[in-house]
């Protein structure tokens, strides 16, 4: 009874270590960054903790166990162990306030060098989750001291704590990712994780006080075992199998990126699969009776077979992943059974080798137990040489080995760790006679190691996981896809770099189409997103009182940094790049992006964005981030309101910040998180687009003027106007199309979304859930009558018209519909509608509107005669001359009024009015209307009132005038 309870609460200490690794990695990337070096150092203070733990722990066991009774040391042992829990439980509840602690300190204390800046914090890090990562090393020495009955019971017990431990811990993989940090957040997680540590160690403790009802073995009672003399082989080999499957895990974590997506999803599935078959292979040496002695050497070298036959099918890993994608429908219901058939397949793909690994402590811990008293002093050595072993795997395989190597050569240096710790442990059980045949083995066997193909760069540089659908060739087997994909395709560089993946891609025939591609994704190309890396540094240089100093988060393809530093004004531009691949890869760029690299103004700062920011010394006039998605692990962070804050307190006066974000495979929920949380930091924001869904958050700083002015004035200067022309924007009225949200709208609507923060990551979560979907998605309307007002107010574009006269010159009018019809087909159709107001006979009206409908025929308005004939009637004040208006006519038209409203060209409120007045002109239908019209009021405001503060005009009737039906 007590050995069962006892394995049921490992389950869930198991359970709660990973949460706790989790959510740590997410508290302390705030203080060290989210680069590679951030995530090696918090794993190797995690490993590094509980390789500590396991021989501290072990040596605990062992005095505890020869200082008494045996019944009477089972009970101490499970009571210190119950005060260990206890211990890591209340640390949970206080580590927030000692994450502050820490936090204050790093900031409090000036580095200048980025070097010694991170090692200090790094410093601070291992004082935060060092003493409770020390704790957690308590559990397998302790319990496999105190709940082991004899030494023929050992093995089997050891095994099953080891195995059911490991199995709580795949369940908080999966939970953590999936539910409990999007849910509860940060602190939540800990509170929770703590009172279950807590109720842990009191039953452990509740434990100690209860008999035991079985008899226990001493050493002096039951027969010892021979001892087994070379234990430094035996722990070689832990170390060696630690090191070869964490830097395999490191690898497998970085191609199922490549495959599925650079998700937390994906990192969360492949850990997952990882410590479940773990556990299985654990759990398997705990069901025979026997275990003969070459058990575990078979075992080894079947380790070692399998990760060799995994190498040879892993180059074809994104095929497989696009192949499984192909049956699964893009709706957000179907979510969780594709990452259910996720997980089957990573189980299919990765579970072999890894169960073979984790049956290996078990079996070394079999081979070498020979006393019942140091049952858990051999367990905590064992495993902290194994866990050393991980930790070094972590930083060689998952970070220092790639500032050389690519993937499949990291796969090769595992493999040739595996390989030493099967012809060392071969030797050792099976005798050494024969050490000149094991020799050769291993000789042969290395050769074949280094011989293995590498992975076509290929293959990983195709962001297959954005094929939604299947195609012709998607069931044609590998070889057949790529062929295909290569005929259209070339990969010009490639490099698995410490932190992402990255390659130049260019399509055959296009020489100036060069795309940077990020862990799959393409983050930019030269032509097709010229634009929209253009605007994201002109539109905030244009806005900005004195653009003398910015800084660009993400260098990409360069575009963005090239047209900054391409202005006069501009005295020196700072980009902070998180990727040394992109850096190395930056010189392809320069031909395209005015010579972006080798510009005397740019200083490249290899680094996170977050620390480089903070580090970097003066403020700055423009910043632009331009990151990859938010779906993308890590990237959220700069979405945070904690990097915004930052961001926003090193602006200068005047200053602006540019924040580009994407309207496409996304959906409401997200982008309004996105909006929300900007405007929670910043006072003053405007939304411009840039190419189609491509959006840019505009924050100003305290002490921006007008910008109407000098955007004018510097539109018309020879370098902006230059630069506009590349982004392919000619004059004032086509910039200001651009202008979708004016200042002030964002701030007067009332938008419930959360705020996404470094304490309660919410973004990634539903990023990540909303690309599995895909698609696009519009704005939120800003059509109520509060976000109208200020809206037509503040808009840059009405402005601009009124100061010229009151009206486009024909000029401007064909520029600004040119600038719209080419990829935002609402505002477009509300161009066209404007335009056929005021001039429904013109020729090159009619030339522009068919121009629009062929280019927007498969997604968008029909932009055909009657449909922009009803929306142009929203520039008039009355309703015309409708015969009769049904309470769903009405309706449709208040739905159609919302859908296409724009604040740059915006409707008459009066027509709404008059439709609803006519409407309930029809006693019989007049209660119906008057439903539709309190319908359309509610999300559009008072109908009856005018905008008096943007025309001049005095105000309607008040609404109680309103409301009642008009009589005949």
């Amino acid at each position: 009874m007590i050995r069962s309870v006892a394995l049921l609460l490992t389950v869930l200490t198991g359970f709660s270590g990973l949460v706790y690794e989790v959510t740590w990695q997410k508290y302390l990337a705030t203080l060290l960054g989210s680069h590679s070096e951030a995530t090696a150092a918090v794993l190797a203070l995690f490993l590094g903790g509980l390789s500590l733990g396991y021989s501290l722990f072990g040596r605990v066991s062992r005095r505890l166990a020869e200082s008494g009774s045996p019944e009477g040391v089972r009970g101490r042992l499970l009571r210190v162990y119950g005060l260990v829990e206890l211990g890591i439980g209340l640390y949970a509840f206080v580590f927030p306030l000692a994450f502050f602690v820490a936090r204050s300190i790093s900031l409090w204390i000036p580095v200048e060098q980025q070097g010694i800046a991170f090692a200090f914090d790094v410093l601070l890090s291992a004082l935060l989750i060092g003493p409770p990562a020390i704790l957690m090393g308590a559990t397998i020495p302790m319990l496999t001291q105190a709940l082991a009955r004899a030494l023929d019971d050992a093995t089997r017990f050891h095994a099953l704590v080891y195995g059911l431990n490991t199995a709580g811990a795949f369940a908080g993989a999966l939970a953590a990712a999936f539910w409990l940090v999007p849910r509860l957040g940060l602190v939540g997680v800990l509170v929770v994780m703590g009172l279950v540590n807590s109720a842990a160690g009191i039953g452990f403790v509740l434990l100690a006080r209860r008999p035991p009802r079985e008899a226990v073995q001493t050493a002096e009672e039951g027969k010892k075992l021979a001892t087994v003399t070379g234990f430094g082989s035996y722990a070689a080999v832990a170390l060696l199998v630690g090191f070869a499957m964490m830097a395999v895990q490191a690898v497998l974590i970085r191609v199922g990126g490549l495959s599925l997506g650079s998700s937390p999803f994906t990192f969360a599935m492949v850990v997952a699969v990882f410590v479940l078959c773990i556990a299985l292979g654990s759990l398997a040496v705990s069901l025979p009776a026997r275990i003969p002695r070459a058990v575990i050497v078979i075992n080894q070298w079947l380790l070692l077979l399998s990760l060799g036959a995994l190498y040879l099918v892993l180059e074809d890993a994104p095929y497989w992943a696009h192949v499984l994608r192909s049956f699964f429908r893009s709706e957000p219901e179907v979510f969780p059974a594709y990452w259910f058939a996720v997980f089957l397949g990573l189980l299919a793909f990765l579970g072999l080798p890894v169960v073979f690994s984790g049956a290996v402590l078990p079996l070394l811990f079999h081979r070498l137990r020979h006393e019942v008293g140091e049952l858990g002093d051999l367990a905590g050595r064992l495993y902290s040489w194994n866990t050393v072993g991980s930790l070094l795997g972590a930083l060689f395989g998952g970070y220092l080995l790639l500032f050389w190597m690519d993937l499949h050569e990291v796969y090769r240096i595992a493999l040739a760790g595996a390989l030493a710790a099967a012809v060392l442990l071969s030797a050792r059980v099976l005798g050494r006679s024969s050490m000149l045949a094991w020799g050769s083995l291993a000789a042969a066997a290395l050769v074949g190691v280094a011989l293995l193909p590498a992975w076509p760069p290929q293959h990983f540089a195709l962001g297959l996981f954005r094929m939604r659908g299947p195609t012709p060739l998607t069931h044609a087997g590998p070889a057949a896809f790529y062929r295909d994909r290569a005929a259209h395709l070339e990969v010009l560089f490639y490099e698995d770099d410490a932190t992402n993946s990255i390659a130049v891609t260019r399509e055959k025939g296009a020489d100036r189409a060069l795309s940077i591609v990020n862990n799959g994704k393409s983050d930019g190309n030269l032509v097709a997103d010229y634009p929209t890396m253009a605007l994201t540094g002109l539109v905030p240089a244009l806005l900005a009182e004195h653009p003398a100093r910015s800084f660009v988060i993400g260098y990409g393809t360069g575009v963005t940094v090239g047209e900054l530093a391409a202005l006069p004004e501009v005295e020196e531009v700072v980009v902070a790049e998180i990727s040394r691949g992109v850096l190395r890869a930056a010189p392809f760029f320069d031909p395209g992006n005015l010579g972006a690299s080798v510009s005397p103004k740019v200083k490249l700062v290899r680094g996170d964005a977050y620390r480089v920011l903070l580090r970097t010394p003066g403020r700055f006039d423009v910043i632009a981030s331009e990151p990859s998605n938010p779906w993308m692990a890590g990237v959220e962070m700069l979405y945070s309101a904690e990097f915004l804050r930052a961001a926003r307190e090193r602006l200068k006066p005047g200053g602006v910040y540019a924040q580009w974000f994407h309207g496409y495979e996304t959906n409401q929920e997200t982008i309004s998180v996105v909006l929300r949380t900007y405007a929670s930091v910043f006072d003053d924001v405007a939304i411009w687009y840039t190419l189609g869904p491509d959006l840019l958050l505009i924050g100003f700083a305290e002490g921006n003027p007008d910008p109407l002015p000098r955007l004018v004035e510097r539109v018309s200067s020879p370098p902006y106007r230059a630069g506009l022309a590349r982004a392919g924007i000619e004059g004032t009225a086509a910039l200001l199309a651009h202008e979708l949200v004016p200042r002030g709208v964002l701030h007067s609507s009332r938008d419930d979304a959360p705020v996404h923060t470094l304490l309660h990551p919410i973004l990634s979560d539903r990023a990540a859930r909303a690309f599995f979907a895909g698609g696009y998605v519009e704005l939120p309307s800003f059509a109520h009558l509060r976000d109208a007002r200020v809206g037509e107010r503040n808009s840059l574009l009405r402005r601009y018209v009124r100061e010229n006269g009151g009206a486009l010159s024909p000029q401007d009018r064909t520029r600004l519909a040119d600038q719209l019809c080419q990829s935002r087909p609402n505002e477009c159709a509300v161009a066209l509608a404007a335009w056929l107001h005021e001039e429904w006979r013109s020729n090159e009206l009619a030339q522009r509107i068919q121009g629009a409908r062929s280019r927007f025929r498969i997604q968008g308005p029909p932009l055909s005669g009657p449909f922009l004939r009803r929306l142009s009637r929203f520039f008039e004040a009355d309703a015309g001359e409708l015969p009769r208006v049904t309470p769903e006519v009405a309706g449709r038209e208040a739905q159609l009024f919302i859908q296409y409203y724009f604040p740059g060209i915006p409707f008459e409120r009066r027509h709404l009015a008059r439709l609803f007045d006519r409407c309930a002109m029809d006693l019989e239908s007049a209660p119906r209307c008057l439903e539709e019209r309190e319908k359309a009021e509610r999300r559009l405001g008072w109908l009856g009132a005018e905008l008096s503060a943007s025309r001049g005009e005095a105000p309607s009737a008040p609404p109680a005038a309103r409301w009642s039906p008009a009589r005949p």
